[in-house]
Order: structure tokens, then C-alpha cells, then sequence
């Protein structure tokens, strides 16, 4: 919902810059990050990303476990927040319904499979609500193109607008006129793609993979889907622009451009049965997009939770069924802080989203990154890098950014590299890992 919305106020250049980012990101993650965190993981015998953090490092005290755990918490409520505040506004669009009450009954929904089913239902869910976002995708952009007048209705309202089709340019809506996006910009944009390496939810399904040799073939389904995804979710804003001077659909301002699919949608169920189907389809496959990652993320976020920090780092001894307790309550209270920020029906998918996954992409990147690839790097290294990469995307967005100018970063990219260089200079300023942390390093790279 968030990157059309973004195509169809302003144009290519902030929506494709960002697409672009996501898809190399997506392509090098699993390039280069799938295979060795899933073989390290089943030597090390790590679950969870926490766990490999503390096996990795050698960190008998699980510091790095407890840290990472509260860093996860802080993170995951904004994300769980904004998959709310998409469902709300779905169905709020949809149906007339308050939008508090409709992104109350979504929330509740998630968490009781959630809570219920565990890490096979979200894996199973997710399977399925893939293929019914594929089908969503297309369906409302061929409509889209129908209802705008053609293809060439499309390109000719893209065309007339300053800036709305360029890459070094931005359609300013408030002004009509191009706003130049300039190198630096392109850059921070690009820097969505770096996410990647610290999402624990998806660093999550390498770790879990049966089959370290089916990873090349996940690679191009992954890669070919995101893809295709992207060009069809940024094809839809422009489209979306077209539809609107055509008197298609309502004109859409703000933070109200993230429902130009379900403006669609509601166009095309009034063209008969079949249509209506296909509409129905169409919103089952934006509510299938927000539970595919929210499920993730609230399952993350309760093993971090109930293992990471409650039993390695704080020592509380716990039964299985007392531990799966705990990963539920933890569900439960996720979700009602993410309902509460998220009550505000202006409140913007994307810019939360942004923020969520600047602060796992600073905060855990670099770490994984260098877990992998750097064997002199050391637990205080990676202690040092979590939380400079994690407090610096709060440092750079509240007093950085504001500046402007130059300033006017996407605050994951000056922390991903100040905690890179944090991990750098704090591991070789102290101790060397240990000769068995090592040894398994070379192990493992020869796997």
C-alpha cells in the first residue's frame, strides 16, 4: 500500500529508487547471507538470530542476547503498528467502518493464529497469501489501465505532469512543478535494500530452510517475486494519477494515496459478479500482505522474548509450557502497544514502516555481516555495533534529519555505517576472539 501511494503523488523517482534498493538488497541477501547463516546456525545449533549472535561469539553471559532481545521489542511494535494501521484502512475504506474498530478486528485476528499456530502456520499462511498477492497485483493494475483510458491515456498524464516520470527529478504536488532529486537522495534511497541483512524475521526462514541446497532455487523465486512485485506496485500509482484526471476515482491526498489499490477495488466490484470476485480477491490480497510479515514479526519478537532474553540473558528458568506462555503474552502485548500507535487513521504506512526497518537494518546488519564474513571481529565488536547502529536511526531521524539539506538522510544508511565502523574499531581494539571461536569460523567457511 505504501509504495504506490508514494508513485502516485510524486511520480517514479522516490517510489523506483526505492524498489530498486529493496531488489538488490533482496538478491544480495540471499546471495550472500542465506546459505553460511543457515550452515552456521544448524552447526552452532542456534534457533533464533539471538541465539547466533551469543554462539557465534562465544558470549557465556548472553549480553548480546539480552540487548538484541530489547532492540527487537523496540523495532517490531512500530512494524506490527503499521500492518494495523494498513488493515484499518482497508477495511475502513471498504465497508464505512470506523477505522479504530476495523484495525482492532484485523489485529485480533493475527494474533490469535499467531498465538495459536505458531511458526507453521505463519509459514503456511504465508505460502498462500503470496499467491494471492501475485493475483491482487496484476488484477488492479490491468483494471487500473482500463479505467485511466488505455496505456496511452496513462503515459500521456504521466507525461504532462514536471518531474513525475524522471529518475533525477520529483513531481511536487503541492507546487506542480519538478523537484530535483539529487545524488544524495538517489543514494539514502537506495539504502532500503541494506534492511535486509537485519531482519530477523527473514534472516528467520534461512535459518529454518530443510535444505541448504534449495537455496538457490529460493534465491531466484524470492528475487523474481520482488521483482515483479515492485514494478507492479509502482506501476499502479502512476496509473492510479491517470484514473483520477479521468474522474475514475477520487482525487487522493496525503496520507490517503496508500489506498489508490482499494479505491480500485471498489471500482471494480461494481462491474458484476465476476468483478466483484475479483475485487474481493484483489482486498484478500492486501490483508494477506500485512499478515504475511506481521505474523512474522510478532513471532520473532515472542522467542526473542520467552528464550533470548528471559531465559539465556536474565537466568529465569522456565518449563516448556510456561515458555510458551510467556511468547504468547508477548504476542498479546506487542500487538496492543502496536494497536495504540497505530490509532491515528492519518497515520502513514510507509513512514512507520521506514523507521521499523531502519532500526533492524542498523542495529543488526552490520552484526550479521560481520558474524559472517569477519573472524577477528569480537562479542564487544558486535555489542558495540548493535547499539550504536540501533540508538543512531532515533539520533539521526529526531535531531539529525530535521536540519535538512544535506542532513536529509534516510537515517538507516549513516547508521548501518556507523556501526560498521563501530564494529571495526571496538574488535580491534580488544582481544581477539578465541582460538574455538575461530576454529568454528573456519569450519564453517569451508562448509
Amino acid at each position: 500500500m505504501g509504495l504506490p501511494g508514494v508513485a502516485y503523488l510524486t511520480g517514479v523517482a522516490d517510489a523506483g529508487w526505492t524498489a530498486l534498493g529493496l531488489v538488490l538488497g533482496t538478491y544480495i541477501n540471499w546471495l550472500i547471507v542465506a546459505k553460511r547463516i543457515r550452515c552456521y546456525t544448524h552447526a552452532t545449533g542456534s534457533i533464533t538470530l539471538l541465539d547466533f549472535f551469543s554462539n557465534r561469539y562465544g558470549d557465556k553471559k548472553n549480553l548480546l542476547c539480552g540487548i538484541a532481545a530489547v532492540f527487537i521489542l523496540i523495532f517490531f511494535i512500530p512494524y506490527t503498528a503499521s500492518g494495523f494501521a494498513a488493515c484499518g484502512k482497508l477495511f475502513s475504506s471498504i465497508f464505512g467502518v470506523n477505522y479504530v474498530t476495523a484495525m482492532l478486528i484485523s489485529a485480533a485476528v493475527i494474533v490469535l493464529y499467531c498465538t495459536m499456530g505458531g511458526f507453521l502456520a505463519a509459514s503456511t499462511t504465508d505460502f498462500i497469501q503470496s499467491i494471492i498477492m501475485t493475483i491482487a497485483l496484476f488484477a488492479v493494475l490491468l483494471f487500473g489501465v482500463h479505467v485511466a483510458g488505455g496505456f496511452d491515456n496513462v503515459l500521456d498524464n504521466a507525461r504532462s505532469l514536471p518531474g513525475y516520470l524522471g529518475l533525477s527529478a520529483t513531481h511536487d504536488v503541492a507546487t506542480g512543478t519538478a523537484k530535483p532529486y539529487g545524488i544524495l537522495t538517489v543514494v539514502s534511497t537506495l539504502a532500503w535494500g541494506l534492511g535486509y541483512f537485519g531482519m530477523p524475521h527473514i534472516l528467520l526462514r534461512f535459518m529454518a530452510i530443510e535444505d541448504a541446497e534449495k537455496l538457490k532455487l529460493s534465491r531466484r523465486v524470492a528475487t523474481g517475486w520482488v521483482i515483479i512485485a515492485m514494478f507492479v506496485a509502482l506501476a499502479i500509482g502512476i496509473v492510479g494519477n491517470a484514473a483520477t484526471k479521468a474522474g475514475a476515482i477520487p482525487v487522493l491526498v496525503g496520507s490517503d494515496s496508500e489506498t489508490v489499490i482499494v479505491r480500485f477495488s471498489d471500482l471494480l466490484s461494481s462491474h458484476g459478479v465476476l468483478a466483484a470476485c475479483v475485487a474481493g480477491l484483489v482486498l484478500a490480497g492486501i490483508l494477506a500482505s500485512t499478515m504475511s510479515t506481521a505474523d512474522s514479526q510478532l513471532l520473532a519478537a515472542a522467542s526473542s522474548v520467552s528464550q533470548n532474553l528471559m531465559q539465556d540473558f536474565l537466568k529465569i528458568r522456565m518449563s516448556r509450557k510456561t515458555t510458551m506462555l510467556v511468547a504468547r503474552t508477548t504476542v498479546v502485548l506487542i500487538a496492543l502497544i502496536g494497536v495504540y500507535l497505530a490509532r491515528d487513521p492519518d497515520s502513514s504506512v510507509l513512514s512507520i514502516v521506514s523507521f521499523a526497518w531502519a532500526g533492524f537494518g542498523a542495529a543488526f546488519g552490520p552484526v550479521v555481516l560481520a558474524a559472517l564474513f569477519w573472524k577477528r571481529s569480537n562479542q564487544y565488536g558486535a555489542l558495540a555495533g548493535m547499539v550504536v547502529g540501533g540508538v543512531m536511526v532515533f539520533v539521526w531521524k529526531y535531531a539529525v534529519r530535521p536540519l535538512g539539506g544535506a542532513w536529509d538522510l534516510y537515517e538507516l544508511l549513516p547508521a548501518f555505517l556507523l556501526a560498521c565502523a563501530a564494529i571495526v574499531v571496538v574488535s580491534l581494539l580488544t582481544p581477539a576472539p578465541s582460538k574455538a571461536v575461530c576454529d568454528q569460523f573456519d569450519q564453517v567457511k569451508s562448509m
